[in-house]
């Protein structure tokens, strides 16, 4: 079998990152295609021997793309496409049709209630995804919430799977040494409380909420904020206000696998917290919190699919906060009074391992090619009359992992 992933960019990110995991498991000849922002994710594949190229699309109305898209995917003469977040995944099954690809999978990986990967969901943005979405074979959703979400849009249940993202469980484990090592090097103060928040440093991820509530915690508190964004000088501010900008850290975008950049990966990152924050009040999965489990830390978090979807006591750790800056305060303080937590993966954590995502995921692709004929409405006709501009960069007929480019 011969695959095509197409996704909006490659820059790190939950859904970039978790595409590179499963490219390890899958047992399937895979290429990728970005549309935009070819960055550490893109040389972390290209490490792996994946061929990525960079489409080079300008805007999200750059409709040159949709038959460079096609000649791309008519090139490889793929057996699958598999599209990854709402740009790619429009573009995507359309050229992926006009190629005469007629099996076509969509990972829906952040779909909220009120926003769909930030942009709210108005009446255009989910007739334009309807539209695209009936285009495909299969819209693989990464949790029942999302599955049900979609339901309440309208997508057909038959044409809905769930596939729950995938964690690396052996990188994750608590490494008691890292731990030191880290916290040395982040310059932590013997003793310090750690409470950590991983994501996008952006406004729908609530990170505002746990500076405010580190200024009602006691002095030997601090927090630790893994992840970039366009929030962070926001989030500089807020903790000067509340007098606690000693006593946050800011490590940037970190990966979740080596790939060559100076400092400490997410999961040594993650073994220094004593405890993970997540105030995010719409995730689609909860990846942070799985991964954070998975490394026997204690978490309180506003909504996380991930862990609401299975029986309570495989999650003993995890605790559901309502509320703002006070309740968090609240709750932090609280776990802290209960003391150390065993640092081992609990059985929600080992639910989600990867091979078991990835097996899951070859099943949808099976099902998807044998029954093709009947999930497709007639195929499309091909462009007769757009250009057909070169790509840039121009993909080699036989290209090697070394020609793969990310400009």
């Amino acid at each position: 079998m011969k695959a095509l992933h197409i996704i909006t960019g490659l820059g790190v990110g939950g859904a970039e990152q978790q595409l590179r995991l499963l490219l390890r498991h899958l047992p399937v000849d895979c290429d990728v295609v970005t549309l935009t922002d070819p960055g550490a994710v893109a040389d972390g594949l290209v490490a792996d021997g994946v061929r990525v190229v960079h489409l080079g699309m300008s805007g999200n109305r750059d409709l040159a793309a949709v038959p460079r898209l096609v000649r791309l995917i008519r090139r490889g003469r793929y057996d699958l496409v598999h599209t990854h977040l709402y740009r790619a995944c429009l573009y995507g099954r359309l050229a992926a049709r006009l190629a005469g690809v007629r099996t076509i999978v969509a990972t829906e990986h952040s779909l909220g209630d009120s926003r769909i990967e930030g942009r709210r969901l108005t009446r255009g943005v989910r007739a334009l995804y309807l539209a695209g979405e009936r285009l495909g074979t299969t819209t693989v959703a990464v949790s029942p919430t999302v599955a049900d979400r979609l339901k309440r849009w309208g997508v057909p249940a038959p044409r809905i799977e769930v596939v729950p993202n995938g964690i690396d469980l052996a990188r994750f484990r608590f490494d008691p040494i890292q731990r030191q090592r880290t916290r040395r090097r982040l310059g932590l103060p013997e003793g310090a409380y750690v409470v950590g928040g991983i994501g996008r440093l952006v406004a729908g991820k609530r990170f505002d909420v746990l500076v405010r509530a580190l200024a009602e915690l006691p002095g030997d508190c601090w927090l630790l904020l893994v992840g970039g964004g366009p929030e962070e000088s926001v989030l500089r501010r807020i903790a000067h206000e509340a007098r606690v900008a000693d006593r946050v850290l800011f490590t940037g975008e970190r990966p979740s696998a080596p790939d060559g950049s100076p400092g400490p990966d997410l999961p040594s990152l993650t073994a220094a917290m004593d405890l993970l924050a997540s105030p995010s009040p719409e995730e689609a999965f909860g990846l942070a919190v799985v991964e954070a489990l998975a490394c026997g830390l204690p978490v309180r978090y506003a909504s996380c699919p991930a862990i609401e979807d299975l029986p309570p006591h495989t999650a003993p750790g995890a605790v559901r906060v309502t509320g703002g800056a006070e309740a968090f305060a609240r709750a932090l303080a609280e776990a802290r009074a209960r003391g150390p937590h065993p640092r081992t993966a609990p059985e929600a954590a080992r639910h989600y391992g990867i091979e078991r995502s990835a097996a899951r995921l070859m099943g949808v692709y099976t099902a998807a090619l044998s029954g093709r004929a009947a999930s497709l409405p007639p195929p499309l006709s091909p462009f007769s009359s757009l250009p057909q501009p070169p790509l840039s960069p121009q993909p080699p007929q036989s290209p090697s992992p070394q020609e793969a480019s990310t400009s």
